[in-house]
């Protein structure tokens, strides 16, 4: 019980310190775990649980929608990709389809790696402002 209060702990610590840019990679990362564990349900036939985590990653999509600054032209594509990889996991959850979800973890987790390419682009950008 102290090891998992102890894990929550370090997890909201991360979180509540964490920049904008490693909010965002840390929301990929939720989103590529839970697309696994919707795979990993699937397989195992467990509905109700690929349904759940399947929701989970719905979510955190809508949640890069929502943030989207769309005083950007850039923002519209993103805005486009959200809404195909959101109508897509509903497909997913409605077939229960696990090539659907395979489908949009390779979305997410390109997104994720270039996002992390951008981070690492700007770490000495943001070094210099400090």
């Amino acid at each position: 019980m102290l090891k998992n209060n102890a894990a929550a702990a370090y997890a909201n610590n991360k979180i509540m310190t964490a920049s904008k840019g490693e909010l965002t990679l840390l929301l990929y990362e939720g989103a590529i775990k839970f697309c696994n564990f919707a795979i990993s349900a699937i397989e195992q036939n467990d509905v109700q649980k690929a349904h759940t985590n399947i929701v989970k990653v719905e979510k955190i999509i809508e949640e890069f929608q929502s943030t989207l600054d769309h005083k950007y032209p850039i923002a519209k594509d993103f805005d486009n990709v959200y809404n195909y990889l959101h109508q897509r996991l509903v497909q997913a959850n409605i077939k229960k389809d696990e090539e659907i979800l395979k489908e949009v973890l390779g979305h997410l987790r390109t997104m994720r790696d270039t996002w992390k390419e951008v981070m690492q682009l700007n770490a000495p950008q943001q070094d210099k402002q400090e």
